[in-house]
């Protein structure tokens, strides 16, 4: 019953990796052993442990007007329509048909002197077709079922762009926010810097200074004034940024007031890793319905192998001459019914070059989900990493601030009595400045690094149950009427 054509062997090669079979790395273990056994996976609206009320409703403007996510909702809508279109294969199909013509027959030796000859009548005909596509191996249903596969793809691809757009989104605000602090660094340098220069002109007019000491205090000012111009420039930018990511225009972003950001809440890590861990990550399942889909693919490619039946029928009805309507009513009546068999014998290799194309397809799907898997451990880890260590560089740098700082006020005071040059005053503050400018950053990489780390952790947006079954991730070792019987479809 197959044929001239073998499958010769043909199948994939590659097979996928098991997320528990992966080293997690001392990073991810530790983490995991500290973590509480009743935490949960990041809630869905993550960003709203920032207490920020305003990163909350620009949140949410930006999902519902954004361009990209609306494109990535067409696609799902296209890929479901798809699917139907190839689910349509499995029913029966009936068409119909109907001509309606006016016609003139000639004159000559064929058609007399017969009642047409040189005459004009109609001529009419309607018709109904039926044909039904027996599908006995299959391959119409699992062509249905990777259409369907890749629609889940689409869907899991929209909510991985929705994840990474309240990402940009948190990002953007969190350099928004950056922004305005180190603008009060940068003004409250300045205001420093003013006032020490007036105390140098009064200690020169007092006649305890120098033209120098003033010349020294006044030139770190215009530096000073370019650094706070740059830093509005950053916040406006910033505004134009946030703007775009809510697909609205730059004037959208106007209405943005000052962020007040707090992140008191920690994000602990669930205890169910690393197997648990990657499958609430959107691009893993996604990477996973494209495996299933490949997998129909080369089931499909298998059918073809195999002899195809189909049952058709039609019923007509013509007439020639007469009224316009004639035909409907007239005795005229033809009818066809049986089924039709075709079958593969020499195809010049094409049915096995389908296969093999098939299964490298399968393997390239297979090779990209367990790249995806891979690369998604070492996001998470390296994000483990990152929040730890920023942690502590958190409380380092706040030390550094209050050092700086005691010594820039010993070294001002100093100054003002008398009692030392204002060189030391200008190397405290200038640590000081640098003290500061690291906090400032520091604090901002953390908000970030929370926001990496939730999306990394897959956002609270998917969840391993809209994947596929582990079943259906491999190709069916039978088609047709055994697949069914060994309830392998």
């Amino acid at each position: 019953m197959a044929g001239c054509a073998s499958t010769g062997h043909i199948a994939p090669q590659d097979s996928l990796k098991d997320a528990s079979t992966l080293d997690a790395g001392h990073a991810i273990e530790a983490a995991t052993r500290a973590a509480d056994a009743d935490a949960a996976w990041p809630d869905a609206q993550w960003w709203r442990a920032y207490r920020d009320p305003q990163l909350d409703a620009w949140i949410a403007r930006a999902t519902t007007g954004n361009p990209t996510l609306a494109m990535a909702a067409a696609r799902v809508r296209e890929a479901r329509e798809q699917a139907g279109v190839a689910r349509s294969a499995l029913y029966p199909h009936v068409d119909g048909n109907m001509s309606v013509m006016r016609k003139k027959w000639p004159d000559n030796a064929f058609y007399g002197p017969g009642p047409y000859a040189d005459a004009t009548t109609w001529d009419n005909t309607a018709g109904l077709t039926l044909s039904y596509d027996l599908d006995l191996w299959g391959r119409d249903e699992h062509a249905a079922e990777r259409a369907l596969d890749v629609a889940h793809v689409r869907a899991a691809d929209a909510r991985a762009a929705q994840l990474e757009l309240e990402t940009n989104v948190v990002r953007a605000y969190v350099g928004f926010s950056q922004s305005f602090a180190l603008l009060d660094i940068a003004q409250q340098t300045y205001d420093q810097q003013a006032r020490i220069a007036e105390l140098a002109r009064r200690r020169l007019k007092g006649g305890i200074g120098t033209q120098l000491e003033v010349s020294q205090a006044e030139a770190p000012l215009p530096e000073y004034e370019r650094q706070i111009d740059l830093y509005k420039e950053a916040i406006q930018l910033a505004r134009h940024q946030l703007a775009a990511l809510a697909g609205e225009g730059p004037g959208a972003g106007e209405a943005l007031t000052r962020p007040a950001l707090s992140l008191a809440t920690p994000l602990p890590l669930p205890s169910s890793l690393p197997a648990e861990l990657v499958g609430h990550r959107p691009d893993i399942v996604a990477a996973r319905w494209m495996v299933a889909a490949q997998a129909r693919g080369i089931d499909v490619a298998k059918a073809q192998f195999y002899p195809n039946i189909n049952l058709a029928a039609s019923l007509t009805q013509m007439f020639a001459g007469g009224a316009l309507l004639s035909f409907l009513t007239s005795q005229a009546t033809g009818y066809a019914f049986g089924p039709a068999l075709s079958l593969p014998i020499f195809e010049g290799g094409r049915l096995r070059a389908q296969l093999g194309a098939a299964s490298a397809q399968y393997d390239q799907a297979v090779d990209h989900y367990n790249a995806t898997l891979v690369a998604a451990l070492k996001d998470i880890a390296d994000q483990v990493v990152r929040v730890q260590s920023l942690d502590t560089q958190l409380e380092t740098s706040g030390r550094s601030v209050a050092a700086a700082r005691k010594n820039y006020d010993l070294a001002n005071e100093g100054y003002r009595r008398g009692l030392t040059d204002y060189v030391n005053v200008l190397i405290a503050q200038s640590q000081l400045l640098r003290a500061e400018d690291g906090e400032a950053r520091v604090r901002a990489q953390r908000l970030g690094a929370y926001a990496t780390l939730t999306a990394a952790l897959g956002g609270g947006i998917d969840d391993p149950a809209n994947g596929p079954d582990a079943a259906k991730l491999a190709p069916s070792k039978h088609i047709g009427p055994f697949a069914r019987i060994a309830g392998e479809k």
